[in-house]
């Protein structure tokens, strides 16, 4: 099977400027990366602080892609230093199954932050909570529960959860994080995911990363993910690339500190499974 590389390889600015405070300066002082090489699954890993987002935010802005932000455009000066530096990036377009190279980004591909992710769950959560509220007070009004469960999906049910939506924010349909991935990647695209596995258990995030696996594999979708998860670290078929380090050291999963610490809990624990 043909692996499909949209974006080959990303070559971050090597600009300096006096006060390397300055986002995004301040988060990438201090490092030597090479070039990115991209796999059609590529992690970026990291802990807290490491860079792993912004340099996302990066190659989206430097791409055009949906999704990406800009950092600060109220205070005076810092987009400047942002889009200076995202301009000051190169990078180099894969080569489709016929060898030759593309000349731009499939129009579908996108950037998905963890804070998006967060506020579809939350919607969806909005919606439960006001599900169980409207049932709820058929309840105590006399209805028998299954009852009122079934007038929730007739025309008036839905009528009232939309009273109640329309009275505390105006909610659109979200959807959580598998079904994010299930409805909205679109096949033939390049998808930067941040954090993807936020608000997930350790099963639903193996599940998660086998769904990546299958689209890189059968859709050919790319990814490039930011994640420090050990769950999608193991399950995921990629490329990783340890932005804790100073030049930025490929690496396998089973190397990274986070991991490392997982392994050494659980095993010092063994005696008591």
């Amino acid at each position: 099977m043909i692996t499909i590389i949209y974006l080959k390889t990303f070559k971050l600015s090597d600009k300096k400027i006096l006060n390397n405070n300055i986002y995004p300066y301040n988060v990438l002082k201090n490092k030597e990366p090479d070039v990115f090489v991209f796999d059609n699954i590529t992690i970026l890993y990291g802990n807290n602080g490491s860079g792993k987002s912004t340099i996302l935010n990066i190659i989206a802005h430097k791409l055009n892609l949906k999704g990406k932000e800009r950092n600060n455009p109220n205070i005076p000066g810092m987009l400047d230093y942002f889009e200076d530096y995202s301009n000051d990036c190169e990078y180099e377009l894969g080569e489709n199954e016929n060898n030759r190279k593309y000349n731009k980004i499939p129009e579908n591909s996108r950037y998905l932050k963890s804070e998006e992710i967060l506020y579809e769950i939350r919607k969806i959560q909005q919606d439960k909570v006001l599900e169980e509220s409207y049932v709820s007070n058929l309840v105590r009004s006399g209805v028998q529960v299954n009852n009122a469960k079934q007038l929730l999906n007739d025309i008036e049910g839905q009528k009232q959860l939309d009273r109640f939506r329309y009275a505390q924010e105006k909610y659109s349909n979200g959807e959580t994080t598998l079904q994010i991935l299930e409805e909205y990647i679109e096949p033939d695209s390049l998808y930067l995911l941040d954090e993807p596995e936020v608000s997930l258990s350790p099963q639903s995030q193996v599940e998660l990363a086998n769904k990546i696996n299958k689209m890189a594999r059968y859709l050919n979708v790319q990814f490039i993910i930011a994640t420090h998860s050990p769950f999608m670290l193991g399950i995921l078929d990629s490329k990783i690339y340890n932005l804790d380090t100073r030049e930025y050291k490929i690496q396998k999963w089973s190397e990274l500190e986070n991991v490392r610490f997982f392994y050494e809990f659980f095993k010092n624990k063994s005696g008591e499974f």
